[in-house]
């Protein structure tokens, strides 16, 4: 269900990476493993590397630089801005485990 927006994000995201050679940039060295987990059930690994992030995953093996927990609602919400992150992380609806660097990387993604 969440698969199919997670490609289109996933493909969007590598587009603007190859079109902006300042963002090319930021992510230079930045690989990171990510487990998006949805409260429902469905979950999902994303690999960063080399400024480019891998289609998803089902499933959440191994160890990840950034965790990932929100419901698909509030995940549309995020993607359609009808919600904000800072809005999502202190009503409980978003949570991200990961250093302070790695979630400003989030937004980057996102």
């Amino acid at each position: 269900m969440m698969e199919e927006t997670l490609i289109s994000l996933v493909d969007r995201f590598n587009r603007r990476v190859k079109e902006n050679p300042g963002v090319q940039e930021d992510l230079q060295g930045k690989d990171r493993v990510i487990h998006l987990t949805f409260v429902e059930g469905e979950s999902f690994t994303l690999e960063l590397k080399g400024g480019h992030l891998s289609p998803p995953r089902t499933g959440n093996g191994g160890p990840a630089d950034v965790k990932v927990v929100v419901d698909e609602k509030t995940f549309r919400d995020l993607l359609s801005r009808e919600i904000g992150p800072i809005k999502a992380l202190y009503s409980g609806r978003l949570r991200i485990d990961a250093s302070f660097e790695d979630k400003l990387l989030l937004r980057k993604l996102f």
